[in-house]
């Protein structure tokens, strides 16, 4: 049995799988400078103590093909998925598996030192550790009176 969930005089599911006009509006205008290829894949970005951590989902995806480039504080990550090619053709009933190429960037919230970051690949997720710039402290000057 479908069960239909009415909200605002709209099926539910059809709302939520045809984005509002806002929404596109929110994403373009995000911090996301652009989201390219065939599919944009999960990207978490957040700071610990001494560190900015970017975490993407890229399950099944050779870590060596996968190029990160760090410039003017924008972490850029592409890469290429492989298909099947002895697979001419599917009649997929549902096909969510994606494949192809990706290519994320996004403004990092602060200046880091993107010679000295690091990245991994652990069970599906790419690891990327960025050490923070030091931050220019204020210094404070002494009035000389003459």
């Amino acid at each position: 049995m479908f069960l239909q969930i009415m909200k605002g005089g709209e099926n539910y599911m059809t709302r939520h799988l045809i984005p509002f006009p806002t929404q596109e509006l929110n994403r373009f205008f995000s911090d996301d400078v652009f989201g390219l290829g065939d599919f944009a894949p999960a990207l978490d970005v957040y700071q610990d103590k001494d560190n900015v951590v970017a975490e993407l989902a890229i399950p099944g995806i050779d870590p060596s093909k996968v190029d990160i480039v760090i410039e003017n504080d924008v972490l850029s990550v592409s890469g290429t998925v492989e298909t099947k090619n002895e697979v001419k053709r599917e009649d997929y009933y549902r096909k969510e598996v994606r494949t192809g190429s990706f290519s994320r960037a996004v403004v990092l919230p602060m200046a880091v030192k993107g010679d000295e970051a690091q990245a991994h690949y652990d069970k599906g997720v790419l690891t990327i550790t960025m050490p923070k710039e030091e931050a220019v402290k204020p210094k404070r000057i002494a009035v000389q009176v003459k």
